[in-house]
């Protein structure tokens, strides 16, 4: 059986990549240190590859904000930096050795944003660009070692990451994806004869919905 680490696992996104890769020969390790806290995150991965291979690793947590840029705290700068982009580039670097061994998979769920230059969009869209060209950049280092990896830019997904926003995707089901359909890229993905190094998934409408 495959082990997959898998980042948001507990919800929208993340939680039904999980649910399609138990469903499909993997065992899902789940970390529970904060991803902001990268001491700990190193000492539990470390711990975690005393007794594990990591076949894939899928860095899917992600937080979004979008107001002026002036209206942002430092804190909540520093947070969806953390989250959004340094976490994932330090569990790479954790997990290269173990995803070398077994010739493994890297995928990252960026985002749509990362694609283009929204209004209101800097910094969500600097962490997912950032993440992007990171994964595209390190695709290229890893070739010769056989790892994969892979950036997925999921335009407006039906999940819990608009919440806390003013905005949401509209009920219209050709407007939004849902979390479904980003698993069943992931699973797409994984069973490809060669690397898919970049995929943008979109509905076919763009409509949203203001709270």
């Amino acid at each position: 059986m495959k082990k997959a680490i898998v980042t948001g696992f507990s919800s929208g996104i993340g939680k039904a990549i999980c649910e399609i890769l138990e469903e499909n020969n993997y065992k899902v390790l789940t970390l529970k240190s904060r991803l902001e806290d990268t001491k700990a995150l190193e000492i539990e991965v470390k711990n975690l590859l005393k007794e594990n291979d990591i076949d894939l690793l899928v860095n899917c947590a992600g937080l979004g904000i979008f107001k002026p840029h002036e209206e942002i705290s430092i804190p909540k700068i520093q947070e969806l930096i953390n989250i959004n982009l340094t976490a994932p580039i330090i569990l790479s670097s954790l997990l290269l050795r173990t995803l070398k061994k077994t010739k493994g998979h890297i995928i990252n769920i960026a985002s749509i944003e990362a694609t283009r230059h929204s209004k209101f969009s800097a910094l969500y869209t600097a962490t997912k660009s950032g993440l992007r060209n990171f994964s595209l950049t390190l695709f290229e280092e890893l070739r010769k070692s056989d790892v994969k990896v892979t950036t997925i830019n999921p335009d407006l997904t039906k999940t819990n990451f608009f919440d806390e926003f003013n905005f949401e995707p509209s009920e219209n089901k050709n407007a939004h994806l849902l979390p479904q359909t980003i698993a069943n890229t992931v699973l797409d993905i994984l069973n490809f004869d060669g690397v898919i190094t970049e995929i943008t998934v979109r509905p076919q409408r763009l409509e949203i919905k203001k709270k």
